[in-house]
């Protein structure tokens, strides 16, 4: 049987993971044996991470809500609870844009929720 050296195969998906390792740093980028593995985990992370980002994300809203009630004079708790009694349907990450950006709007909902 006659030997087979899989050239432009064996390349191509070489290639595709070195691409993919572009701008890691040293060998990481360049010897494809380290580049494959890097990629995996870097993989591994981006899919934990996708998840991860959600819960950052909520956990800052929640800080940002917390203080700007403080300043209202009300707990965090206090605010979701007379929001959810009051019937507004807003949510957390509308809730600190509207603490950041309009503090006016959001001393009223305050007032709603007392």
């Amino acid at each position: 049987m006659p030997r087979v050296k899989r050239g432009f195969k064996a390349r191509q998906r070489r290639n595709k993971i070195l691409k993919e390792a572009k701008g890691f740093r040293g060998g990481h980028s360049k010897v494809f044996s380290t580049a494959a593995v890097t990629v995996l985990k870097a993989r591994m992370y981006a899919y934990r991470d996708r998840k991860n980002r959600k819960r950052e994300f909520r956990k800052l809203w929640i800080i940002r809500i917390n203080a700007a009630a403080k300043a209202n004079g009300i707990s965090y708790s206090k605010l979701i609870g007379g929001l959810i009694k009051a019937g507004v349907e807003l949510d957390r990450k509308v809730l600190s844009d509207m603490a950041i950006n309009d503090p006016a709007a959001f001393a009223k909902i305050a007032n709603m929720a007392k």
